[in-house]
């Protein structure tokens, strides 16, 4: 099998696994925007952008450590041992540490204990399988990765169905529901059935504990730990580009109309999540490529390719989710006092393809070992996110938060390329990749403010895209598929 060919089977499981799961989780945005007024919407919002904080701290970049020890070491089930109980043992301790302070927690972030509670059960368990996980993508098991992810985001998905939209009727009639049933406790609801669903993901990958044994090789785990910090740094500071508007518009919006604000700009920014599945399937299968062929003869070649291809997806993704975009939102977002941050959503698109090429662009410090740079490079895009929302919240609220992400994606994305130029050099075809963007970006801008609606324009300039890259690129794309 060529390698092509074996990218693009793996790309497509692990985006399977990644896509339609996330795919299923679309539905909870109407059920969501349904039940929920916005002030509540935005506490979840809030809630969630802190889980993506400590999910990274529980990580601490071991995951990527994992990959690049995995393939570099002989003896594997070092690795696997020593990884896997630095996470056990950090996670109890997260555990125990959060339940002491949960009251203190709770007063920092405005939020109520009952929900902290529960979050911290969820962070738990959700630790608990990151090696797990980790573990079925280096051992190239793509398809039980992938039904293990969809069976937890099915029993997310049909307990808030249950709770949010049967349970009171249910309660009605049965004694049974009766006992279940709490007036007001829809957003309790809402991580109850996270929690379910994280236990049973957690029951299915059992069996990973009994593989590995109890040795702990503190050598290997000081080596790991250096590769991965630079890369918990990275993930921090993605994690701020990410979703720490959301806590910042709550700090910094006057108290009595901020969450409606954060819950209207949360639902709108979930229409950019075509992109974000697509770069996410994407990196999630092309991640271990990168460090299985990295000593392969014609790697920067093959690297340049897959970039300019991702690139040709990515851009014709935000053309067509433009063109879209109001059908989109009467079908995920159908209270239409949400819409009114619905001229967001062009920023963060463009704003998710300059991180989608930034993923692929960071291969240089990857698998040269300078994962350093991820967190330096990370750090620049958190810091212009927290300035340019500092600045510009209080006068265009999350239109600043929007503008800040776009902006910090972008920084990123060309101090990766500059550095990687300069430190494992790959031959992009920046006029091919420059030309794609360029038109993606006309295009969008075109049918967004100018032809909105039209379908007849918008879809012609999806037909004379397609035709742009199908002239410019049937011979490689023939020469591929050939090989």
């Amino acid at each position: 099998m060529s390698t092509f060919k074996k990218l693009f089977q793996q790309t497509f499981v692990y985006g399977l696994a990644t896509v339609l799961p996330r795919m299923l989780n679309v539905l909870l945005i109407p059920l969501y925007t349904h039940v929920l007024p916005k002030e509540e919407y935005g506490e979840v919002s809030i809630i969630f952008a802190y889980f993506v904080f400590f999910n990274v701290i529980l990580a601490y970049g071991m995951e990527t450590a994992f990959f690049r020890f995995y393939n570099k070491m002989n003896n594997s089930k070092e690795v696997l041992s020593t990884s896997g109980w630095s996470i056990v043992t950090t996670s109890l301790v997260f555990f125990a540490g959060a339940f002491l302070v949960q009251d203190f927690i709770a007063e920092m972030a405005n939020i109520p204990v009952k929900y902290i509670q529960l979050v911290i059960w969820i962070l738990f368990l959700d630790a608990l399988v990151i090696i797990p996980f980790t573990w079925l993508r280096a051992a190239e098991k793509p398809m039980r990765f992938a039904v293990i992810k969809i069976i937890n985001v099915c029993i997310n998905l049909g307990l808030n169905i249950f709770f949010l939209l049967f349970l009171a009727d249910l309660a009605g009639e049965n004694s049974v529901f009766q006992s279940i049933y709490v007036p007001d406790f829809k957003i309790s609801y809402i991580f109850i059935s996270n929690l379910v669903a994280s236990a049973v993901t957690l029951l299915m990958m059992l069996p990973f504990y009994f593989k590995i044994d109890f040795s702990f090789n503190s050598k290997l785990w000081k080596s790991m730990m250096s590769y991965a910090f630079p890369v918990l740094i990275a993930g921090l500071a993605f994690s701020v580009n990410e979703v720490f508007d959301r806590i910042m518009l709550d700090y910094l919006l006057p108290q009595d109309i901020a969450r409606e604000e954060i819950g209207a700009y949360a639902a709108c920014y979930k229409l950019a999540l075509f992109m974000t599945l697509f770069a996410t399937a994407f990196r999630l299968g092309i991640e271990p490529f990168f460090f299985s062929h990295a000593d392969a003869k014609n790697a920067q070649e093959t690297y340049a390719i897959i970039t300019k291809y991702f690139v040709v997806f990515g851009s014709f993704i935000l053309v067509a989710v433009i063109v879209f975009i109001d059908l989109l939102k009467e079908l995920l977002i159908q209270n239409s006092s949400y819409w009114e941050a619905m001229h967001i959503v062009p920023l963060i698109l463009l704003a998710n393809l300059f991180l989608g090429i930034y993923h692929n662009l960071s291969v240089w410090y990857k698998i040269t070992d300078r994962t350093r740079f991820g967190g330096y490079i990370s750090v620049v895009g958190a810091l212009f996110t927290l300035a340019l929302n500092i600045l510009l919240i209080p006068f265009i609220s999350y239109t600043g938060s929007a503008i800040a992400t776009l902006v910090a994606y972008g920084v990123m994305m060309l101090l990766s390329y500059f550095y990687g130029r300069k430190y494992y050099p790959i031959p992009y075809n920046l006029k091919k990749i420059g030309g794609y963007l360029v038109l993606s970006v006309l295009f969008s801008v075109f049918s967004f403010y100018v032809f909105r609606g039209n379908y007849f324009v918008g879809i012609s300039l999806l037909i004379i895209f397609l035709g742009t890259v199908y002239v410019s690129e049937r011979k490689q794309l023939i020469k591929i598929l050939q090989s």
